[in-house]
């Protein structure tokens, strides 16, 4: 699993021409999360996987980048996830990337909800984009500030 977070002050996600999921916090900072899932992610027994989801829950909500060192936990701040498979593009070879490594649809999609179900319940205020759809995402970032998570 990976994830690119980036320190906002908001962040938006429109699909069709409506906004699906929104976060404004120009005082605390909150996080945009792009989330992408691997093929080796979901290939593992269900207990590896579940250390797997637990683990990036915990590294988004944890995570001290905000201002002032804090975490999203800390400060109360939103997160916008928004999940996203070309994080396991591979680049190497030739002009067009490969998307092998990034794991189908429907065995990514319960994952991207169960990280969002845990932040969930730690707390945190949670928007998404919506799984599979063409997205445009939106966000000013703060610093800018952005770190590469992977479980």
């Amino acid at each position: 699993m990976r994830a690119v977070l980036t320190r906002v002050s908001s962040a938006s996600v429109i699909v069709d021409g409506e906004v699906v999921g929104a976060i404004d916090c120009p005082e605390t900072g909150g996080l945009l999360a792009l989330v992408g899932v691997s093929r080796e992610d979901t290939a593992v027994n269900t207990a590896e996987l579940e250390a797997k989801i637990e683990k990036m829950a915990r590294k988004i909500a944890e995570l001290r980048i905000l201002e002032g060192e804090k975490s999203v936990e800390e400060a109360g701040a939103p997160v916008l996830v928004v999940s996203q498979f070309t994080l396991y593009g591979k680049t190497a070879k030739g002009r067009r990337p490969s998307w092998s490594d990034a794991a189908p649809g429907d065995a990514a999609e319960p994952v991207i909800e169960k990280i969002i179900a845990r932040l969930l319940a730690r707390g945190v205020h949670v928007e998404t984009g919506k799984f599979g759809a063409m997205m445009e995402v939106a966000s000013v970032n703060q610093g800018p500030f952005t770190v590469l998570v992977e479980t």
